[in-house]
């Protein structure tokens, strides 16, 4: 055991090397080529399948369970890609059970749906490892398209379009390419630099050029984007964290959950992390399960998840919240935080318990304390720093239809976008769906969206 493990405050290497290596391997292994016949053979490959209309991206899953069934997996992968080209990543993090596999008649009738997400991360993966890119480039059209941010969005976006022949530059703020799927989801779902890779083989469609370190704002103006492309896709995320507006959150340790995640990502030794004993998140979404979770798996002892509403309203699927509290975590709801106590650092947090009214939430008079050493906020993220002439909606770019802005000639898409989960595979189909507007605006040519 190591030394750190029951440390006060916050410390690195509360784990051994070997503990944290058996902590962080893959959350769910791939299937083998019989477990995928066996997971295939359970579809009852539906006409009107209501898993199809589940998927943001409408993947015929359907056939391309029957393509696996019939050992055609490449096949499997084509029907895939041809709807969300970050299907293997997408297979990875959907939120299956709220989405294609919650829609499942199997679910309805057994209780158990088909492994969709699985299945398809079985035909992903083995078409990618072939390393070749399978899709190829149109003629060129001469036409040059801008897209600004490489996370889901803008990567479905760029490949679309130079698939189409025209010529994509991808501006990322980011030394990495993925947005979220690089630096915001737990690295147990993504294992072996997968995010990376996935991008790699992405690019291999050719006619796209990278650039990092180029944050629209400061490095590029949109002014500059429009006079030298003949469209712009906007594809940034969310850049800023929403604030606890509790008193004492500017203590040290309480940090935002994006950051801590995004640490761990890069971290090429776990065991140099800092992680607390006590570790309290409040929020109740994605990003405070994968938070508390991989706090957990660091060696932090006590582990809560706070979060002010009921249980059901969580934005963590049920799933999610189970592999929380499997993975030794507490979950307390319906409880607000009011201040963060500590001398210089922080020590406890003060909750109030709420309650839901028919006029919305209500803040009692009973309170607690959970004792604390490091805290995460995952409270929400914010757009920061729009482009100027963009009309926003609740704080996000208002769009209409497939993207597109209230500037002429600019689309956005994804978490920065109004409209829509924000969700890895809801910003795929938005990038897609933009990509196909700005190719019908440039060519004349029909718009070919699944679904």
């Amino acid at each position: 055991m190591s030394q750190a493990r029951l440390s006060p405050g916050v410390v690195p290497g509360r784990l051994t090397p070997d503990q944290l290596a058996a902590n962080f391997v893959d959350v769910a292994p791939p299937l083998d080529r019989h477990e995928a016949h066996v997971a295939a053979d359970r579809c009852y490959f539906c006409h009107d399948a209501p898993c199809i209309t589940a998927c943001p991206t409408s993947i015929d899953i359907p056939l391309f369970i029957r393509q696996i069934a019939t050992d055609t997996p490449d096949a499997a992968a084509m029907t895939i890609f041809h709807a969300n080209i970050l299907g293997g990543m997408c297979a990875r993090v959907c939120p299956t059970e709220q989405l294609c596999e919650g829609a499942c008649v199997r679910m309805e009738a057994e209780g158990k749906p088909v492994e969709i997400g699985a299945l398809q991360r079985y035909a992903t993966d083995g078409l990618m490892a072939q390393g070749s890119h399978p899709f190829k480039r149109a003629a060129p059209t001469g036409k040059r398209v801008a897209v600004v941010g490489a996370g889901p969005a803008g990567l479905a976006c760029a490949h679309r379009l130079a698939a189409k022949g025209h010529d994509v530059v991808i501006f990322e703020a980011r030394p990495k390419p993925g947005g979220l799927n690089e630096y915001g989801i737990a690295s147990y779902k993504a294992v072996d630099g997968f995010a990376q890779a996935e991008v790699d083989w992405l690019m291999g469609i050719g006619g796209i050029e990278l650039r990092h370190d180029q944050a629209i704002g400061r490095d590029i103006t949109m002014a500059s984007l429009q006079s030298e492309y003949d469209a712009v896709f906007l594809g940034m995320g969310l850049g800023g964290v929403n604030a606890l507006r509790a008193d004492g959150e500017d203590r040290t340790h309480v940090l935002d959950a994006v950051s801590f995640i995004r640490d761990l990502r890069q971290a090429s030794d776990l065991g140099t992390l800092p992680v607390g004993r006590d570790v309290v998140v409040i929020g109740g979404g994605m990003t405070a399960v994968d938070a508390a979770v991989q706090a957990r798996l660091l060696g932090a002892e006590n582990v809560s998840i706070v979060y002010r509403r009921g249980q059901d309203r969580m934005g963590a699927s049920r799933h999610e919240q189970d592999h929380a509290t499997a993975s030794g975590v507490r979950i307390i709801c319906n409880a607000a935080p009011l201040a963060v106590h500590g001398n210089g650092a922080v020590t406890e947090v003060e909750f109030a318990y709420t309650q839901d009214g028919p006029d919305g939430l209500h803040v009692t008079e009973d309170r607690f304390r959970l004792r604390a050493d490091q805290v995460f906020r995952a409270i929400g993220q914010r757009l920061d720093g729009a482009p100027e002439g963009l009309e926003l909606a609740g704080g996000k770019i208002l769009v209409t239809g497939p993207g597109r802005t209230t500037l002429d000639g600019v689309w956005a898409g994804g978490d920065c976008a109004s409209g829509g989960d924000d969700l890895t595979v809801t910003a795929v189909a938005e990038g897609r769906d933009a990509a196909e507007d700005i190719d019908a605006r440039l060519t004349g040519r029909p718009v070919e969206i699944p679904g």
